[in-house]
């Protein structure tokens, strides 16, 4: 069975939005390897309806730019989970119902193939997390207080609760320390 892989920027103080606006001085070489090691390694992306608005805007223009990561994030199949979602228009992109969800998602582990990507955390990745479905959480711990904003720019949810268990640390020279949990054994 194929994993969930959820990668997610996070500041100090549970930030989670708009990770453009203070990772940049922190994304140097070492950051690069790590994305690139586990974009390839992955054979499909896993999205929010939020994530896939931001990515399939973005990631078309940045080809050029970055290269074979950009031509892998454009290429890969990827999933959006969204009701409102009818022409995706982002290559080979599948709209999955929220009603659906959970049977889908536990459909597509269990096709044959590489692991699954999933980037950000929100809506998706809590469903992912109560239904047992979330196999690896990549927090990427940035060395940054964001400040105060809306609640819904925190990693952290009212009503929201699940226990991990740390697996790997993995520290950059920039302070930031990628922290990989587990769902904790029950």
């Amino acid at each position: 069975m194929r994993k969930i892989i959820n990668s997610t920027y996070v500041s100090l103080d549970g930030v989670v939005e708009n990770p453009q606006n203070w990772t940049g001085p922190y994304f140097k070489d070492e950051a690069a390897a790590y994305a690139r090691e586990l974009l390839f390694s992955c054979g499909a992306l896993l999205m929010g309806r939020r994530t896939f608005d931001g990515f399939s805007q973005a990631w078309p223009a940045m080809e050029e730019s970055t290269g074979d990561f950009g031509v892998r994030m454009n290429t890969l199949p990827h999933y959006v989970v969204s009701d409102s979602l009818r022409k995706p228009g982002w290559g080979d992109t599948t709209a999955i119902r929220r009603a659906d969800a959970v049977a889908a998602i536990t459909r597509l582990k269990e096709r044959r193939g590489r692991d699954i990507l999933q980037y950000g955390f929100g809506p998706v990745s809590r469903t992912l997390v109560k239904h047992g479905l979330l196999d690896e959480l990549r927090l990427w711990v940035h060395p940054v207080f964001v400040g105060p904003g809306d609640p819904d720019d925190l990693l952290t949810r009212k009503g929201f609760a699940a226990s991990m268990e740390l697996a790997d640390t993995e520290v950059f020279k920039t302070g930031v320390i990628i922290a990989t949990y587990v769902p904790a054994a029950t």
